[in-house]
């Protein structure tokens, strides 16, 4: 019997990128939903969904992964829903979608859900998002943002400092993200542009929902982000605390660790 069990993304079967061992996967099923994989992940923001399968197993749950695409329903059990970029014209694609599940997904914000959503679903899920051709798209309401699109692009590599450490990524976006009174950012920027390039903030957090610019794709870089994130999950689906297993990320510092050293000098 193989070690290494099964996990679909995007409709094909995929393995772990690292077999587990029998009986680590014991401690109970996270269930993940990767919101629009055809429309909205065009920078690699697919590679979220798979650290988060991969990281989800090495700490001994098992990953359940869900597509939702336009015309689905959501699953019964989510416990963690992640979004990627897309061009204004995904957007559009999803909008009608996105507020036919709205509801669903406002009531699992407010019931604590973990979700990460990266550009063009984190500017969909704040309040509206203005494309550059100026049509208005109405948002759920999850992040008290407003984005306007723009011909300038803010594109480059990013740094961070954020409640879970100093975040890297690579921003490519034209859209220009204003914060709310009252809505914490994910963090302060150390080098780049962040949410419009001039206040020195970048996406927003509220409860477990966290919203970035930043590609990369994020999570691998930066497990501290996907273990929080998984944390959240374990405890929405176990109803114990998160059990984390110790886990070798020594490739991911020095990942980020020279980034951030070539950046800031």
């Amino acid at each position: 019997m193989n070690d290494a069990r099964d996990v679909t993304i995007l409709g094909e079967p995929e393995r772990s990128d690292r077999p587990a061992r029998p009986g680590r996967e014991g401690k109970g099923e996270i269930h993940l939903v990767h919101m629009y994989p055809r429309e909205m992940s065009i920078y690699g923001d697919l590679g979220n969904t798979r650290c988060l399968a991969a990281r989800i197993r090495r700490h001994g749950y098992a990953p359940v992964v869900h597509q939702h695409h336009p015309g689905d329903e959501l699953p019964e059990q989510v416990h963690l829903l992640v979004g990627g970029g897309g061009q204004d014209s995904g957007q559009v694609t999803v909008e009608e979608d996105l507020a036919r599940v709205g509801d669903r997904l406002r009531s699992l914000a407010d019931d604590g859900v973990a979700m990460l959503m990266i550009c063009g679903m984190y500017q969909l899920l704040g309040q509206t998002f203005t494309t550059v051709g100026g049509r208005q798209l109405p948002g759920l309401g999850l992040f008290d943002v407003t984005t306007l699109g723009g011909e300038e692009r803010m594109i480059g590599p990013i740094v961070l400092s954020t409640d879970f450490g100093d975040v890297v990524g690579y921003e490519n976006h034209s859209g220009a993200t204003t914060r709310g009174a009252g809505q914490a950012p994910f963090g302060t920027v150390r080098h780049g542009r962040g949410n419009d390039g001039s206040d020195g903030t970048e996406g927003a957090i509220t409860g477990h929902a966290i919203g970035s610019y930043l590609h990369g794709p994020i999570l691998p870089a930066n497990p501290a982000v996907a273990d929080a994130l998984i944390g959240w999950a374990a405890e929405a689906s176990t109803g114990r605390e998160f059990e984390p297993e110790p886990l070798d990320d020594e490739v991911a510092r020095q990942a980020r660790t020279r980034q951030i050293a070539r950046l800031l000098g």
